[in-house]
């Protein structure tokens, strides 16, 4: 049995789920979502609650069960109060600022990396060291961080990179004379 595919999902006020077949559609304030489950997982709409069941008791029906209740949770999340990444920037001359809808980073390369979000992702830069990605699709927002993290990633030596908020990077002692 999982865990998480047993929890139903509360749909909160503001929020709207709507289901038919297979075909799961999450409405909310901030914006409408979609998922199509898969064929071994059922899902049942009643009072307000959503509860999914495997159809079959195979290995992959309960696997796709956990992860087909996770995704529509953070659906239901994402539409009603939605996801933020932060990512400071540490090193000295490493910037970043908004160019239009284009996110323009100086990471001591010798060019300005561009990075152009996808639809559904605002990323804001409040200030120059500074980068809030946040939209409503939790894998989007999670994705876009990861990628523009990726452009130079926080090295061990001086720490210096791009780093995800509260991120602790593990330091290693320098060279010996």
């Amino acid at each position: 049995m999982s865990r998480i595919g047993k929890k139903p999902i509360t749909v909160p006020q503001g929020a709207q789920v709507t289901l038919s077949g297979q075909d799961l559609k999450v409405k909310g304030p901030k914006g409408e979502l979609t998922f199509k489950l898969i064929d071994e997982v059922l899902a049942k709409l009643e009072n307000n609650e959503l509860t999914l069941s495997p159809r079959n008791d195979s290995q992959r029906a309960r696997a796709m069960w956990g992860m087909a209740r996770s995704v529509v949770a953070n659906q239901v999340t994402g539409v009603t109060t939605g996801f933020e990444k932060n990512l400071e920037l540490t090193g000295v001359g490493y910037r970043a600022q908004m160019k239009g809808s284009t996110l323009v980073l100086q990471l001591g390369y010798s060019h300005d990396v561009e990075y152009t979000p996808k639809d559904g992702v605002k990323i804001e830069t409040p200030k120059p060291t500074e980068i809030k990605i946040s939209g409503i699709d939790k894998q989007a927002v999670g994705q876009t961080a990861a990628e523009i993290r990726s452009y130079r990633p926080p090295e061990p030596y001086k720490g210096k990179g791009v780093k995800f908020a509260g991120e602790v990077v593990r330091r290693k002692e320098g060279k010996k004379k």
